[in-house]
């Protein structure tokens, strides 16, 4: 038995409002073409859903037990719409974002920016977080993910906290007297920047011994027992220690994750996906995803 959702539509309305000239006014129908509605769906079903008198309408059982199951359907169908329907947001959306941030979640939301708004172009760009923001100025991107330690970029919204520490192999040793050897990105790089700035406050001997552009080279330079990196504390992972005041280290700053915009951003597509990355990034919303 197919039963046409129109008429459950009629048959809801006719529930909630109480009576078939108010579901008309609802569904910007006739009184009659509702009434002729119902009429239609008790045939189909070959039960009796309502009882009529000319004071009130009640439902019977079965309608009791009908109306239940008609707005789990209208609102299944519903939702079912909501995601197919064509969205009117088109454009190109230039996103930056550094290797560091990019993690399990980022590719998950990309995919689901593309889902939802399939008539707007994602042109991301991989880079460090002073390149990136270069690119916000000159109008390159509309919205990059930098890291601050200075409270925050101007116009843009926190997305998380981010801390610093000194990492190393959980077998590596220094000896006694020996330089400190480090892992680096190329001089742009604020994890660099925020490591020499503390070294130079120090009397540490150190030098540079390995340099990467790629967040997964430097790991493996780390991995290796070769050299000691600057990367984030929620990146730890198995093999890796932190250095807490190991070998005369000093503390490291925190930061803060930003998303910043040019005068691009302005755009419809841009501004939904900002939206869209922020929400990903509310405290929870790992979680909710999960479920």
């Amino acid at each position: 038995m197919d039963i046409d959702p129109i008429l459950l539509r009629a048959f809801v309305a006719v529930s909630e409002t109480g009576g078939f000239t108010r579901a008309a006014r609802r569904l910007n129908l006739t009184q009659p073409a509702v009434s002729h509605q119902i009429r239609r769906l008790e045939e189909q079903v070959g039960r009796a859903l309502m009882r009529r008198t000319t004071r009130r309408l009640t439902l019977t059982d079965d309608g009791e037990e009908l109306l239940r199951h008609a707005r789990d359907i209208l609102a299944g169908l519903d939702a079912l719409a909501q995601r197919f329907r064509p969205s009117p947001v088109t454009g190109v959306v230039r996103f930056g974002a550094p290797e560091a941030f990019m993690g399990e979640r980022l590719p998950a939301l990309l995919c689901q920016f593309s889902r939802a708004f399939p008539s707007v172009r994602l042109d991301v760009h991989v880079s460090t977080y002073l390149d990136l923001s270069t690119m916000i100025a000159a109008d390159e991107l509309d919205l990059a993910v930098v890291l601050s330690t200075a409270g925050g970029e101007n116009g843009g919204t926190q997305l998380r906290r981010a801390d610093f520490a000194w990492v190393a192999a959980d077998n590596f040793l220094l000896s006694e007297g020996a330089s400190l050897p480090l892992a680096f990105h190329p001089a742009n790089c604020i994890n660099r920047l925020v490591g020499v700035a503390a070294l130079d406050a120090t009397s540490i001997d150190w030098h540079i011994a390995f340099t990467s552009p790629s967040e997964q080279g430097l790991r493996a330079a780390v991995r290796s027992g070769l050299a000691v990196a600057v990367l984030m504390r929620s990146d730890l992972e198995p093999g890796l220690r932190l250095l807490d005041g190991d070998y005369g280290l000093p503390a490291l700053p925190s930061a803060d994750f930003m998303l910043i915009r040019s005068g691009g951003a302005a755009s419809p597509a841009a501004r939904a996906f900002g939206q869209m990355l922020v929400a990903a990034e509310a405290p929870g919303a790992s979680e909710k995803s999960d479920l």
